[in-house]
């Protein structure tokens, strides 16, 4: 019964921060996001204004949750069904820029939305960070370790190699008189982000090919 209980909690918090997700961005496409406040948010999903702030602590990340949602559980999802023999690097790269270059994410009206916006521009690299954790349970159960450091670092090197691939991706065009308001973004993602991961190669190579921790010690 407990569990049970436990699931149900589970499942309407997912669909209550569902709610709130899509609202903030229904309402930052019509509005626009300058004109969207936290209480429309929470009115729109339903809920009160104290409850929205249990999952979000701006309306930018509620809208930038929306364009990026499960995207970091996909990545994860992706490295642990590597078929053994794969290659843990190649894996890591092809996960990340096929959930980052899917072309329906995000649409051409939430891209300008991001472009345009310096505040959700920010919130959008930041969510990055997001990739972390469950890339750490990934990676660690690939490599089979008990080492409580090497997916870690890991999983926080490739979430900052994303990172400087979409600030690189968005930069701000320094020479365009308005430079900071609008953003066309620069180059191919999917070759900023197998450039900017390409470092990490002979790190994952490395951990792959190190023996399981129990016998290093043998």
């Amino acid at each position: 019964m407990t569990t049970r209980r436990t699931g149900l909690r589970e499942r309407k918090k997912q669909v209550t921060r569902e709610a709130l997700r899509e609202a903030a961005l229904r309402l930052a496409l019509e509005r626009g996001p300058d004109n969207v406040r936290v209480d429309d948010i929470a009115e729109a999903a339903g809920v009160s204004p104290r409850t929205y702030n249990n999952y979000f602590s701006s309306r930018e990340e509620a809208i930038v949750a929306a364009i990026s949602a499960g995207r970091e559980s996909r990545v994860a999802a992706a490295v642990a069904a590597l078929p053994a023999g794969s290659r843990l690097a190649d894996g890591v790269i092809n996960a990340i820029v096929e959930q980052y270059t899917d072309p329906g994410e995000p649409g051409r009206d939430t891209l300008l939305l991001i472009t345009t916006s310096p505040a959700l521009r920010n919130a959008f690299l930041n969510a990055t960070a997001a990739i972390e954790r469950p890339l750490v349970e990934a990676i660690n159960d690939r490599l089979d370790e008990t080492d409580p450091y090497t997916a870690r670092v890991l999983a926080a090197s490739v979430a900052a190699a994303v990172h400087v691939a979409l600030e690189r991706w968005l930069q701000p065009a320094t020479t365009a008189p308005t430079a900071g308001d609008l953003v066309v973004p620069a180059g191919s993602l999917p070759d900023l982000l197998r450039t900017a991961l390409a470092p990490l190669t002979p790190a994952l190579d490395a951990a792959e090919k190190r023996p399981p921790r129990d016998e290093q010690h043998r």
